[in-house]
């Protein structure tokens, strides 16, 4: 009886995670809890033992999708070509941003999420840094740009995903990657963000 009641929980769990990614992908991070718990085909409470809080069903579920998106810097950080490296990496991140709503919100801000998330977005932010170092060192990205401008590209193409199709934002997103080559460089007046601001700007 004992296993059986496991198994059935473990099942309930794996139910709950995988009706709840799909929700978060398509609709984000805001999807009701009753929604949620009508899509898996539970109740309300069961949902709540499994997860008490939001943020620990939010952590679990998008542990995956943020692997992903650092496995996409791990691959771009492969690459002999560093300029390439840059530019696909910013391809493939923004593919997973496309097809997870869920994904955008984690990344964007910081209100969502637990110890796993957190972990992996201080394993992430090391990898970033050192993907625009080696694009700027090999003379193909432009020299004043900095790993806190990363997210600026993320939120440059963000509107384009939620309001257009794949040709769309992939068009902005060569337009935006062409003006940050060395070659293309003009001096910016302005200096990049501090990660304070960075925080401020990503909370609003």
């Amino acid at each position: 009886m004992t296993t059986a009641l496991r198994s059935d929980a473990r099942q309930n769990r794996e139910t709950i995670l995988s009706a709840t990614r799909e929700l978060f992908a398509a609709e984000g991070l805001d999807v009701p809890a009753r929604e949620i718990a009508s899509s898996a085909r539970i109740g309300v409470g069961t949902l709540y033992r499994h997860f008490p809080t939001r943020d620990a069903l939010v952590d679990a579920v998008l542990e995956d999708a943020l692997a992903a998106f650092v496995s996409a810097a791990e691959t771009a950080l492969e690459d002999r070509d560093p300029w390439h490296g840059f530019t696909t990496f910013f391809e493939s991140a923004l593919t997973l941003h496309a097809g997870n709503r869920g994904l955008i919100s984690m990344i964007e801000t910081n209100r969502h999420g637990l110890e796993r998330a957190q972990a992996m977005r201080r394993r992430l932010r090391p990898l970033l840094a050192r993907l625009v170092e080696r694009a700027k060192e090999s003379g193909g990205l432009r020299p004043d740009f900095t790993a806190q401008d990363v997210p600026l590209v993320f939120w440059a193409v963000d509107r384009a995903i939620e309001r257009a199709g794949d040709l769309v934002w992939r068009r902005q997103l060569a337009f935006l990657l062409d003006g940050l080559r060395a070659e293309r460089a003009t001096p910016v007046p302005y200096p990049p963000l501090t990660d304070a601001q960075l925080k401020r700007v990503s909370r609003r």
